[in-house]
Order: structure tokens, then sequence, then C-alpha cells
């Protein structure tokens, strides 16, 4: 039988009391490790935490916690490897696909732990200078955020077993806050072991970080008015949190990253063979492809000139046909699996329900598998489809509607020279976590961007002056904010030291000014 993996609660290693959930490998099939939670003792691990960890890390300083940020790290960097194979075998992953997460996580605990020593040696931040309240200024109004005395829940998704990680519970620990982490099941391995180094190495104190592996079940039970819950996931399961009572009657503050369908804008006025179209068309296939589609930021609808349709589906089908899909093991794969036959399934089902009402530019089904077996593996070949022309994309509201989490995007064509038709159908959206626009005029990109930024949590603009600097279209940089409203969640995170107020209380101290100069 295979390894079940243990639970961290209380301050220590303890199994769950079932048979557990067997985690296999998307490509070969083969049984890995198992995962269970049943009859712990929930209670006593959120009370733990809350109280043991909230209050050992509340006594450290901000510069404090940032060290151990810093410490942590270092623990996994030495790791590396071991993440690696297990990332391969538990996602299905190539290498590139696997930095994004490994890295990625590695790189955003990092950056906070830098972040962290900015704020020096203080236990609370002021928010804003004080403000007078009378007409002698002796008497103010000073804001401040101080760490919640509760802790934070994480519920990931599958996707990002590390960078969900670490994306979320580095602003939480530098902010004094406490962490539970209940990543998804499918993908449980790998969240574990680094949790597992990290406590292993004796960095952080006893109940400040917690991982709990296998079923969800009672965790939002355990809630009090001063926790938080981030989630990252499905609507209907952010419709189940946010009626929660912990969120209803208790005030428990949410943070939710769902659904999102994120398009990617050529603006008028380029001809075939510019540089921007080739940016874009680099750009849509890397997105399609990168972690076989599974990015909550990956683009699914591409807006171009109707002009351009037939160019552009071509650079592209081009592109895509040249994605070898396979084990990843072998160095020739250039894209993996997804991450299970569920999964599997759901993109099928998914992109039968687009082309309904969309036509099939580049079929994934062309690609033959390298080293896996078609009726083991969970490999999906990169699909490209299209409306077709602009009154198809006005009536394809399946498109606009739905993200297949795999690796299917859609060509829409807008009017020519119609810029406020290609905002129209990015708004069908319903809000989005990104949006990335291409061109080459700067006059024209900058007029674009204010139209996006309301129903967008970031704009990514990509223009040959920095075809070469730029970040990506779906990578996340903790320096920038991550979340979008709408149907996308309207939750934040990220964003530099804008991520802590999640973590964070405000409240108004009126005082006098000596009194407020006191304040330490």
């Amino acid at each position: 039988m295979t390894e079940l993996l243990s639970n961290y609660i209380s301050g220590q290693w303890l199994n769950g009391q079932g048979a557990g959930t067997t985690l296999h490998d998307p490509v070969l099939g083969t049984a890995l490790v198992r995962v269970d939670a049943s009859g712990l003792d929930l209670a006593a691990a959120f009370a733990f935490a809350r109280h043991h960890g909230g209050a050992a890390l509340r006594a450290l300083t901000y510069a404090q916690r940032a060290a151990m940020l810093g410490a942590a790290a270092k623990v996994l960097q030495a790791n590396r490897d071991t993440y690696y194979d297990i990332s391969t075998a538990n996602s299905g992953t190539v290498k590139n696909d696997t930095a994004v997460d490994v890295d990625g996580g590695i790189y955003t605990l990092s950056t906070y732990a830098k972040l962290g020593e900015s704020l020096g040696d203080a236990h609370f931040m002021r928010d804003g200078d004080p403000a007078r309240l009378a007409k002698d200024p002796l008497f103010q109004s000073q804001h401040v955020l101080t760490p919640t005395r509760g802790l934070a829940l994480f519920i990931n998704a599958f996707n990002f077993p590390s960078w969900g990680l670490w994306e979320k519970a580095a602003p939480a620990l530098l902010s004094g806050v406490p962490v539970i982490i209940k990543p998804a099941t499918t993908t449980a391995w790998l969240t574990q072991r680094m949790v597992k180094d990290v406590v292993d190495a004796g960095i952080l104190p006893a109940g400040a970080l917690s991982v709990i592996c296998g079923s969800s079940a009672g965790l939002m039970d355990q809630l009090e008015p001063f926790d938080v819950v981030s989630f990252t996931g499905s609507a209907d399961t952010a419709a189940i949190i946010r009626s929660h009572p912990a969120v209803t009657q208790k005030s428990v503050r949410v943070n939710i990253e769902a659904d999102s369908v994120n398009s990617a804008l050529l603006l008028p006025g380029e001809a075939v063979g510019s540089e921007a179209i080739d940016l874009l068309v680099k750009e849509v296939a890397r997105e399609m492809t990168v972690k076989s589609g599974q990015k909550c930021t990956a683009i699914r609808r591409v807006l171009i000139p109707e002009s351009l349709y037939d160019s552009v589906a071509q650079a592209l089908s081009a592109r895509l046909a040249k994605t070898t899909v396979g084990n990843p093991r072998n160095e020739s794969v250039r894209m993996g699996a997804v991450v299970n036959r569920e999964q599997f399934k759901a993109v099928h089902d998914g992109l039968a329900y687009l082309k309904a009402q969309t036509t099939v530019l580049h079929d994934g089904s062309s690609h033959a598998l390298v080293d896996a077996e078609t009726s083991i593996a969970c490999c999906v070949g990169p699909t490209l489809l299209g409306t077709g022309n602009a009154a198809g994309s006005d009536a394809a509201d399946r498109v606009h509607d739905t993200e297949v989490f795999g690796p299917v995007a859609t060509l829409v064509p807008y009017r020519n020279h119609d810029l406020d038709h290609a905002l129209q159908l990015i708004r069908r959206g319903q809000g989005s976590l990104v949006a990335s626009v291409y061109g080459s005029d700067p006059e024209a990109l900058g007029k674009a961007i204010p139209e996006l930024t309301d129903s967008h949590g970031r704009i990514h603009v990509i223009s040959p002056d920095v075809a070469a600097l730029h970040t990506g279209h779906g990578n996340v940089m903790p320096q920038s904010l991550h979340g979008g409203p709408g149907r996308a969640g309207g939750g934040e995170e990220l964003g530099g030291l804008r991520a802590l107020n999640f973590y964070h209380r405000r409240a108004a101290i009126q005082a006098s000014t000596a009194v407020l100069t006191q304040l330490k």
C-alpha cells in the first residue's frame, strides 16, 4: 500500500483515521501516495493555531518575521529538486511548467521576506497621516493597522500546490497571522512536503503553519469572528463559502478567486506581419500550453480585428502544431497532462460545449502522444477555436461565459477599426483576473487601458519596446495585484505590501498629539 501523508496540526504530525484517497500520476496512472484527514480534532487544531501560533508570531516584529520567511525560502531552495520530482509525478508537468509553480512560490516567499525588512521593528502599521479633529491641532485621529488575533484558513486549488501555498502564506505570516492550509486533494503531496521541510527546519513557532490533507469537511465550522479565509477555485464552491454561517453570522473576512474568462486584445491598426501581432501569437500559444492551460490567468479569448482573423488563425495554428504532448519525463515533450481523469473529462466536455458555437481552427486531437498511452494518460492537445466573424463573436455567448480549464482558447474577431466593439465583447466576461493588450502605438495603448481597469484586476500591456522584458500575461508577480472583480471573485491578493491589509484590522485612534507620538 502507498504511503499515507501525515497532517501537521496542534504542533504535531498526525495521520487521518481512514483509508485515505490515493493520488495518481496523471500520465502513467500509477498510485503515488494517500491523503486523509478523517478523525482529526479540528477544534483543537484551530485553537492551537489561533492562540499558540498567533501569540508567538505577534510577539515578533515585522523584521523578525521577515527573517523567518527568508530562512524558509532557503530551506525550500535546498530541496528544490525533490519538489520538481513530486510535481512531475503528481501534476504531470514538464520542467518549465514546474518552475512556474515551484520557483514561483519560492520567489514570492523571498520577495515578502525582503519587503518585510522595510517595516522594521514595529508591531503595527500606521495608515496615513494624523488628521485634525478640532480647531486646535492637539487632538487628532490616527488610523493604524494591527494583525488580526485570528488565523488564516487557505482552501487552495489543484493547479499551483507550491505557488498557491506561498503567495497566501507569505503575507499572512509576515503580518503575524498563523496559517492553516487545506491543499486540493489531487495535488496535495507537494504542498505537504514543502510544509514538512519548513516545519522540520524549526524556523517557525509551533502553530504558525499547519497543513490538513484530505476532505475540507468541517473546516469552515471552526472559524471564529477574527479569522480570515481565502479560497481559490470554482464559483460554485465560492458561493457555498460565502453563505456559510461563519461568514454571514460571525463576519469572517473572505477573499475569493474564482472563474475567469481572460482576454488578449490586439488594438486596431496593426498590419499582417507586424511585431505586435507576432508578440500576440507567441504569448497566446504560450498561455495555452503552459501547465496544459490549467492557469486561472490563462488567455481564453483572443480579440482581433475581423480582417486579421484568417492570418492570425494560421499563425497561431502553425505555432501550436509544433507543441509536443505526452510524458514530461521525455526531453522532447513541451506539454504534459491535465491533473487527473476528472479534469480530462471536464476539458473534453467543455470543448464540446464551445464547439456548438465555434469552429475548430487547430484540433488538439491531431497531436500524437509521446511516451504515453492514450487510454491512460490525461493528455489533451492544444485546441484553438474561432467564432468566424464579428457577428459570430456577438452570438457566441458560451465563449464569453465559459472557462474551459485546459489548453483551449477562442479567436474572437471584432468589427474592423471598432475598439468599442472589442471592449463590449471583453466586458461580457463579467470581470476577469487579467487582460493583455497588444499594439505599437503608445498613445492608443494609453487610451485603451482605462477602459479595461474597471473590469480586470491586472492589465498587461505588451508593445514592441518591452518584447524582451515583459513578465508574461499569465505570470502573477508578487509586486502586482492578483484578483479581479465580478465573476473572478472580487478578491485581491499580493500587490506588494498591500497584501498585508487582508490580515490586519484597521482602527482609528483619537488622542492628543503627545499620546499619538508614543504609539509603538
